[in-house]
């Protein structure tokens, strides 16, 4: 991983093969899938670090549908994806959002980010997940005096969590999956929600309803009304939704997961195709509306679509061939495999400089 060139802050637009927006797992396999084909890449993402939500929201948080890996870790994920594509030196530019994509007379893209880089790419990717996003809050009066100390939207560290007491809000998975994990390192932990029922996995509500009959978690129906506290948090109200009664709850941590304000932002202004608010694609080269445009992952919408991040790893391989035919029009395509191919293992890193492969 290279980080960006001193051209672009000047503001002097740089030549760019490919402009990757968004630097998730979905964005990072395209880099790979690029790379095998000879294809190189920058990219942009308006985080500060790679990862995406994976890394922004639930870096512990368990992936269990990866092929091939029974368990891997959200952070272990993004991980293992950057050393897979560190053969290809994408250069990334990092704490930038995209203010700017600029179609030019001669078939290329001005990207322009909200710091001043300024890129010309031959083809753009955006796979910028659900767009620019923000948790949604706690709504209750004196709540942002706690925020970032004691009142959370995300688990960075699961150990911060060990030994307090501990309230979760939320009733989706990433509540349930949390309120599993730490209910038996937790001093005492309450799980609240304004309803009985639960948007998780039917196993994890099953397992948090066992801990709850164990007196592992105390859950109530209901919502947080206000937080109590001076110099730090010591404690939550909670009212009952049934009777309307006030419970007073020791808590030295508050961990809320009521899901994310999903913006497209910017994206929404450059001429793309709309549908249910995401980037209409086609299946055959994930190319939106405009060619030379492509759409990935979460943010794109297509027949059938399944917000996967298997299914934006398909995605990304069949948008590398549709990139490369569109960058070289002239240029024979060969289904070249990484087990066989000595042009695949030279671009790898694999094998020495001088391989060739005869039917390239």
């Amino acid at each position: 991983m290279s980080s960006q060139s001193p051209a672009a802050i000047a503001g002097t637009p740089i030549l760019a093969e490919t402009v990757i927006i968004g630097a998730g797992p979905v964005g990072l396999f395209q880099i790979f899938e690029l790379g095998l084909l000879g294809i190189g890449a920058h990219v942009i993402d308006s985080l500060r670090q790679p990862g995406g939500q994976c890394t922004e929201l639930y870096p512990e948080k368990p992936i269990y549908d990866i092929p091939a890996l029974p368990v891997c870790g959200a952070q272990e994920l993004i991980d293992r994806l950057l050393e897979q594509a560190k053969p290809f030196n994408a250069t990334f530019h990092l704490g930038q959002e995209v203010t700017e994509l600029a179609p030019q007379p001669d078939g290329k893209f001005l990207v322009g980010t909200a710091a001043g880089t300024r890129l010309l790419a031959g083809a753009v990717v955006i796979a910028a997940g659900v767009g620019s996003f923000q948790p949604r809050r706690l709504v209750v009066p004196g709540v942002e005096r706690f925020e970032g100390t004691s009142v959370f939207y995300r688990v960075k560290s699961a150990q911060e969590f060990h030994g307090r007491d501990l309230v979760i809000c939320g009733g989706g998975d990433s509540a349930l999956d949390w309120t599993v994990a730490l209910a038996e390192h937790a001093r005492s932990l309450t799980l609240v929600h304004r309803r009985a029922e639960f948007r998780a996995a039917p196993a994890t509500v099953a397992r948090m309803r066992e801990l709850e009959a164990a007196g592992r978690v105390r859950f109530i129906e209901g919502n947080v009304v206000a937080v109590r506290g001076s110099q730090s948090l010591e404690g939550v109200t909670v009212e009952a939704n049934a009777d309307k009664a006030l419970h007073e709850v020791r808590a030295d941590r508050v961990l809320a997961f009521f899901g994310l304000h999903p913006k497209l932002g910017p994206i929404a202004e450059w001429g793309l195709e709309l549908e249910k608010k995401a980037l209409k694609v086609d299946t055959e080269k994930f190319q939106t509306s405009v060619p030379g445009i492509y759409a990935i992952g979460d943010i794109n919408n297509y027949p059938g679509k399944k917000k996967l991040i298997l299914s934006g790893f398909h995605e990304a391989a069949l948008a590398a061939f549709a990139i490369q035919h569109h960058l070289y029009p002239e240029k024979r395509q060969f289904l070249q495999y990484t087990t066989t191919s000595p042009i695949m293992h030279k671009r790898l890193g694999v094998a020495e400089a001088g391989a060739a492969d005869a039917g390239a």
